[in-house]
């Protein structure tokens, strides 16, 4: 398998390559050139295979022959060993629990699968990888546990200072050692600029070997597949396939659902849950695509307002906008109708969605009011611990604090306060 720059200007690569680069040297997004196909008979005898089993044999074909089978089942293996139940809500509405990891929220199969990737790949190098992300929350926390003490990697993260939950930021500022957390004096948009600005530096790429770990990188992005599978696996209706309700912030969750569809997956339909920071669902209802400033939301992983990953899922289907129409729907939700949802769902189902599920509940609801016929699956992103301090006032009820967070919250916070420029960036990673 070769990847290719969404710019077009850069040369062809293999899996190994687009995941230590993170980038193409045009800046463009790698996208896989050809996509696999699942036999139907593979897709029927889902219920009989493990999670182990359909993983790998979702991801094989993207790596190829750049790790061998032995280590990349047991990358597998290590990426997805805790649960991923699907609930169910309603006879119409049903949950695909993604915070069951070691961070709480989806985020950790990606950095996962990811950190080990490269750490197998930085056993070959004499020099150290640094990657470079920017989170507009949950990533920040998953890549930090994923790439904690991983031999010949460091990490430095970017977070916008007073924008993340403050669980999220105990996640990314207490591990400390090869975990590097900036907090910059500005929004989600202005750290992904930053980011982008230093792999496009040439005079500080020579000095450090860079990588990214948002889901611009295909080793983050395409194992994102393999929740979608075991949400099918133990979907009930196989002759009545889901609708997929997906949070959607930098579009690469939903963009890894889509690919999974057009490569096997049976789906009925997709929609983009967003917030107020809603480019995606106004481009589906007018046919202009038009970024704005991002506005912060008690949603803060989804407040994107130039999402990255959306020009993968027109790539998907060859920018045709009418065919994207068909497949692909787009919701927006205030945070007034969030924190209704939050309290209206757990008064009448007793269950407890956080923000980010929240904002899927609500938009999956609308949409099955006008196909009826149809049932969904809605991800619930994060525990809704990350956000008592949203959730519990909404519902006048203290949420259990899993012992996981309980034990960084009382860790001390260790983080660096830079401005909102490439430059401060830049000082700071030739520190490292």
């Amino acid at each position: 398998m070769k990847y290719y720059s969404l710019n077009q200007k850069s040369p062809k690569v293999h899996f190994k390559e687009a995941t230590i680069k993170g980038q193409a040297p045009d800046k463009g997004l790698y996208f896989p050139e050809t996509l696999p196909r699942l036999e139907k008979s593979w897709v029927d005898d889902i219920g009989n295979k493990n999670n182990e089993t359909i993983a790998f044999d979702v991801i094989q074909p993207y790596v190829g022959s750049d790790i061998p089978e032995d280590q990349l089942r047991r990358i597998v293996g290590e990426t997805i060993n805790f649960p991923i139940p699907l609930v169910k809500i309603n006879d119409n509405i049903f949950s695909l629990e993604l915070f069951h990891g070691p961070t709480l929220a989806f985020k950790d199969i990606g950095a996962r699968f990811m950190s080990r990737c490269l750490g197998y790949f930085a056993k070959e190098r004499s020099e150290k990888i640094t990657v470079l992300v920017a989170t507009s929350g949950d990533t920040g926390g998953a890549v930090a546990n994923g790439f904690y003490e991983v031999d010949g990697v460091d990490v430095v993260i970017l977070y916008p200072s007073g924008k993340v939950s403050s669980v999220q930021e105990k996640q990314l500022t207490t591990l400390g050692k090869n975990i590097h957390a900036l907090e910059v004096k500005g929004s989600f948009d202005d750290c992904q600029r930053m980011v982008k600005q230093a792999f496009a530096d040439e005079t500080l790429t020579q000095k450090r070997l860079l990588t990214s770990a948002n889901s611009i990188n295909v080793a983050r992005w395409l194992p994102q597949q393999f929740y979608y599978f075991f949400a099918y696996k133990q979907w009930g209706e196989k002759e009545n396939p889901p609708v997929f309700c997906v949070p959607s912030g930098n579009f690469g969750n939903i963009c890894a659902g889509m690919l999974a569809h057009i490569t096997g997956l049976p789906a009925a339909h997709f929609i983009a849950a967003c917030n107020t920071n809603d480019v995606v669902p106004r481009y589906l209802h007018s046919g202009e695509y038009q970024v704005k400033p991002a506005v912060p939301t008690i949603s803060n992983a989804m407040d994107v307002g130039d999402p990255s990953n959306f020009v993968r899922v027109l790539q998907l289907f060859g920018h045709h906008y009418v065919s994207l129409q068909e497949k692909l729907s787009g919701y927006t939700i205030t945070d007034t109708e969030t924190k209704a949802t939050i309290k209206r769902v757990k008064q009448d189902t007793g269950y407890l969605p956080d923000p980010h599920g929240a904002v899927a509940y609500l938009s999956l609801e609308r949409y099955l009011e006008q196909h009826p016929h149809q049932k969904g699956i809605f991800l619930e992103t994060a525990h809704p611990v990350k956000f008592y301090d949203v959730v519990e006032p909404v519902t006048g009820e203290k949420i259990a604090i899993p012992p996981s967070i309980e034990s960084i919250l009382q860790r001390p916070k260790h983080s660096t306060v830079i401005e909102a420029d490439y430059p401060s960036l830049k000082k700071n990673l030739l520190q490292y």
